[in-house]
């Protein structure tokens, strides 16, 4: 591999929900070469969904070959993130035994609805910064341990997908700060496993990795990962973090009071603080980025998917082009959709309910609502989904000056200007795809010395376009906030019935995901 006098190259690794993406980049933040390798989100049973880990590790394989045989810089390191929540059981020898259980997987909601009940459930929450909702590995081992237990006793080690990756790469098994404050069973207080999680969850710290920090620099590859990826054995490695406060990092919303919002599938809203702690109510989770920088915020499992629903049950006329379309069609009706609300919990919701109980519900219909008002009543209620989100952040006592918003659905000027009225704020869109891969560099470049901080990453983020609310659109949806607020629970008793009434409903979300 040639090498020339450009500054250190560090090669981002990003673990997600159905593909890897590898992106390096140099220290002024230019993309240098990218590979994206993806694979299946199996769904065996209801309420399933688990991947083979053993394709998640070709594909990270495979992709960082294909960048590094693009470069001709010198690459000064590996550093990685992955999605949250996910949960591996390993037998002795390091070779899984189940499959790896994603975020999206909820055969466990009925053990996070009972930890939900307890007074300490709350309690719980506070101290180890995860909401007690199926998607934690903290109720994914009560089901474990009350429908595998054989299995269950057999594994000797669980983590997470990162966790293993890195443990095939470099034969140590760590996990960092961040993915561990994603489990439920780490106090993000003092750092530590937490002696109650682990009890409620029938194990010991022994069957857990060896905590990390994120900076974290592993010595080097084995031989085999060396060869296999086309890198120095010698080649550091930054253990990283999760793929959500990664996001927050790309964007450049590093600092208190900037705020972090994605919209893909599905949708999160996060805000760096410099000490952990969620509101009273648990309406948000904290997790870790580095010792001094916490996300708090909550993520919503109804994003672009809603639009997608929209498109194919409202007008599958509009064929091949029903995006765009779609969101032409919103356009003809008027802010607040003529007093008509969507709760549009079509796969369930997380924050800040974080309860696999809701529905998707119509309320206010007449009969002068036409389709155009259905459409537009859909992408509102995405976006008040997260104004209840940054209501949360706020009631946790973080002040928000600034949001800065990509995914997706970005692309669309009239989401862009909706979710400005209804946040009440102005809405930054930065140019380009930054996000969980370049925070995974920048977190990097600050382990291996290349850059004095990971505050330089809002000086590195070009902002494209700023979008300002519209006073008389944003008067109107802070008037129905509160409505739609109110909506939730006074439905809760009728989502109740629908379950026991149908219980063969799917009950929790989707196959695919922003950073959470």
């Amino acid at each position: 591999m040639p090498q020339d006098s450009r500054p250190g190259v560090v090669v981002a690794v990003d673990i997600g929900t159905t593909s890897t993406k590898v992106v390096a980049y140099d220290t002024s933040g230019r993309q240098l070469a990218a590979h994206t390798a993806g694979y299946p989100l199996d769904d065996p049973q209801p309420g399933y969904a688990e991947q083979d880990p053993q394709l998640i590790l070709d594909a990270v394989l495979e992709s960082i070959r294909a960048v590094v045989a693009d470069l001709a810089a010198p690459v000064a390191g590996l550093s990685f993130g992955s999605a949250m929540h996910s949960l591996i059981g390993l037998d002795r020898a390091g070779v899984p035994l189940t499959q790896s259980l994603t975020w999206a997987d909820s055969r466990s909601t009925r053990q996070a609805e009972r930890l939900r009940a307890v007074p300490s459930g709350l309690a719980l929450h506070r101290r180890t910064g995860t909401p007690m909702h199926p998607m934690s590995p903290l109720p994914k081992l009560l089901w474990f341990a009350e429908q595998e237990p054989k299995l269950f006793e057999q594994v000797v080690h669980w983590v997470g997908i990162k966790d293993w990756v890195l443990l095939r790469l470099c034969g140590l098994l760590v996990t960092d700060h961040s993915i561990a404050s994603a489990t439920g069973l780490m106090d993000i207080h003092r750092l530590e496993w937490d002696s109650e999680a682990l009890t409620i969850a029938g194990i010991t710290d022994e069957k857990l990795p060896q905590l990390v920090s994120t900076t974290a620099v592993l010595p080097g590859l084995t031989p085999q990962a060396a060869a296999a990826t086309g890198l120095p054995q010698r080649t550091p490695v930054v253990v990283g973090a999760g793929d959500g406060p990664l996001a927050n990092l790309g964007l450049g919303a590093v600092h208190p009071g900037m705020v972090a919002c994605s919209i893909g599938t599905s949708g999160a809203m996060r805000v760096m603080v410099e000490r952990p702690g969620v509101d009273p109510l648990g309406g948000v989770f904290c997790y870790a980025l580095t010792e001094d920088r916490w996300a708090v915020g909550g993520a919503i499992n109804n994003g672009g998917i809603v639009l997608r629903w929209a498109a194919e049950a409202l007008a599958p006329d509009l064929g091949a082009h029903s995006e765009a379309a779609l969101v032409a069609l919103a356009a003809r009706a008027p802010v607040g959709s003529g007093g008509l609300i969507m709760l549009p919990y079509l796969h369930s919701e997380r924050a800040p309910h974080w309860s696999a109980l809701p529905r998707g519900a119509y309320v206010g219909l007449t009969h002068g609502h036409r389709r155009e008002h259905l459409v537009r009543a859909a992408l509102e209620g995405v976006c008040q989904q997260l104004a209840l989100v940054l209501t949360s952040v706020r009631a946790a006592g973080n002040e928000v000056r600034e949001v800065r918003a990509g995914g997706g659905f970005a692309r669309s000027g009239l989401w862009r200007q909706m979710l400005a009225d209804v946040l009440g704020l102005p809405v930054s869109f930065p140019a380009g795809p930054e996000g969980s891969s370049f925070g995974a560099a920048l977190l990097g470049m600050q382990a291996l010395g290349l850059i004095p901080s990971i505050d330089v990453a809002s000086d590195l983020v070009t902002i494209e376009e700023t979008i300002r609310p519209d006073p008389a659109a944003a008067a109107t949806y802070a008037s129905l906030l509160p409505l739609f607020a109110e909506l939730y629970e006074a439905l809760v008793p009728a989502f109740t019935s629908m379950r026991r009434l149908a219980p063969g409903l799917p009950t929790d979300p989707v196959p695919a995901a922003p950073s959470a």
